[in-house]
């Protein structure tokens, strides 16, 4: 088997304090932040809904579903638009606020170890930490965000 086909496309997902690493499958488009539209009484960590490709697309801030602050949009702040894979989203799309473009890496089992499993609240939606190189990126839990989405948004 070549090194080829045991290396995975990845996207570095710029947070305000961290980076996120998903495989760039996961990932339908990256587009700019227009201010969503809060649904009453929806948690923090829940931004609201923008209008994308005809459809209200339900957005999160990854740091507020991490209990922390959310961070305030800039004129980088993007939204990257996830597939949902579970089913329990009936607009089969959800979006996170990124602070800045995602950047495509090839990663392989040479260049990525599991740091941590540990250093979040429990039913956070984070798998684990791992080291790339000299970075310390979180694998998020996508379905658990998901799982969350569904049980907040009426849009989802």
């Amino acid at each position: 088997m070549s090194a080829e086909s045991n290396e995975l496309y990845s996207l570095l997902i710029p947070l305000a304090d961290e980076r996120l690493i998903v495989p760039r499958a996961c990932v339908a488009e990256v587009v700019r932040f227009t201010k969503p539209q809060r649904e009453e009484g929806a948690q923090d960590w829940m931004m609201g809904t923008v209008t994308w490709n005809g459809r209200a697309l339900p957005v999160v801030s990854f740091e507020g579903a991490l209990g922390k602050d959310k961070p305030a949009a800039t004129g980088r702040t993007r939204i990257v638009v996830f597939y949902a894979s579970t089913g329990r989203l009936k607009t089969g799309f959800f979006g996170v606020l990124t602070q800045g473009f995602p950047q495509l890496v090839r990663v392989n089992e040479d260049v990525l170890q599991l740091h941590t499993t540990e250093g979040w609240a429990e039913g956070a939606p984070v798998h684990c930490r791992v080291k790339m190189i000299n970075e310390f990126p979180l694998i998020p839990d996508l379905e658990r965000l998901e799982a969350m989405l569904a049980r907040e948004s009426v849009q989802a």
